[in-house]
């Protein structure tokens, strides 16, 4: 029984041993090393490492040899860029914590470094922070709006960026994001019956984003409320647009419908003039 149980401890102190020396050589792996002893340029050997391991996805040891360089080369040339590399590691996180981590860095380096070379891509990625944090149409829309307030301030900035045509798609996104939101609601006015509630929030929506991807539908249910509240002369313009600039819609058809409808009903002032007449007789 003695010989059991000592085997049993030989057995568990390798066990021990052997996760011991997993950790500390995954430790050892995955830890930034130091710059070479009388390295010519450690800060750059740092922001080469820190970049190579972000190139690889390895987030943390990215940011370790970033952070590491900013804390022992203030003066360094790569300090900027070791900032963005800190921005850029959180973002590829992909976490809300992440994310949120990765505003400040693009913030603050904006604010250190507003004349920097790449301060066109930091106003970018901060944007892009809000913009992986944006929600359905139906729930709060305080991140895309944040996105919409960066992007836009990046147009407004860096006219002459390479990075601008990238910039604009996703502010359309965003924007469509937004304007959708919008439009359920007055879809929901609508379904429900308050016209005037759709009409309010379905006009708002197509002043606001008069390039709203699917202003289509926008159209067609602001055009329903307004023939609802006897307003047929606003209702046909909007219809025609539908017809006119859309050759596909989910909404075309019944838009060619009604549209038909709505012409050849006899003029509001015609009926007018007929029943005067009439009484006059």
């Amino acid at each position: 029984m003695a010989f059991v149980h000592t085997g049993a401890r030989v057995i568990g102190a390798r066990l021990i041993s052997a996760v011991l020396l997993l950790v500390s050589l995954s430790a050892c792996a995955s830890a930034p090393k130091a710059p070479p002893v009388g390295a010519e340029e450690p800060d750059k050997f740092l922001w080469e490492r820190g970049s190579e391991a972000l190139n690889k996805k390895r987030w943390l040891v990215s940011r370790e040899f970033f952070r590491q360089l900013m804390d022992s080369y203030p003066q360094s040339p790569y300090r900027a860029d070791a900032k963005l590399g800190i921005g850029d590691s959180y973002l590829g996180e992909g976490s809300v914590e992440g994310q949120v981590l990765a505003i400040n860095e693009f913030r603050e380096f904006l604010s250190f470094y507003p004349t920097h070379d790449r301060a066109d891509y930091a106003q970018y990625k901060l944007g892009m922070a809000h913009f992986r944090q944006m929600r359905s149409a139906q729930r709060d829309q305080t991140e895309t709006r944040e996105a919409i307030r960066d992007f836009e301030t990046f147009v407004a900035r860096y006219p002459n960026s390479t990075l601008m045509p990238e910039v604009k798609t996703k502010l359309r996104e965003a924007h469509d994001r937004l304007s959708t939101s919008e439009f359920e609601v007055g879809k929901f006015y609508w379904r429900i019956r308050w016209y005037p509630g759709a009409i309010d929030r379905l006009q708002t929506l197509l002043k606001n984003d008069p390039e709203f991807t699917f202003r289509d539908r926008a159209y067609f249910y602001l055009a329903e409320s307004l023939i609802q509240v006897k307003r047929p002369a606003e209702a046909l313009p909007l219809l025609e647009k539908i017809v006119n600039e859309f050759e596909q819609s989910e909404v075309l058809e019944d838009a060619q419908k009604r549209l038909a409808e709505l012409k050849a009903a006899p003029p509001a002032d015609s009926t007018t003039t007929t029943d005067a007449a009439k009484k006059s007789n």
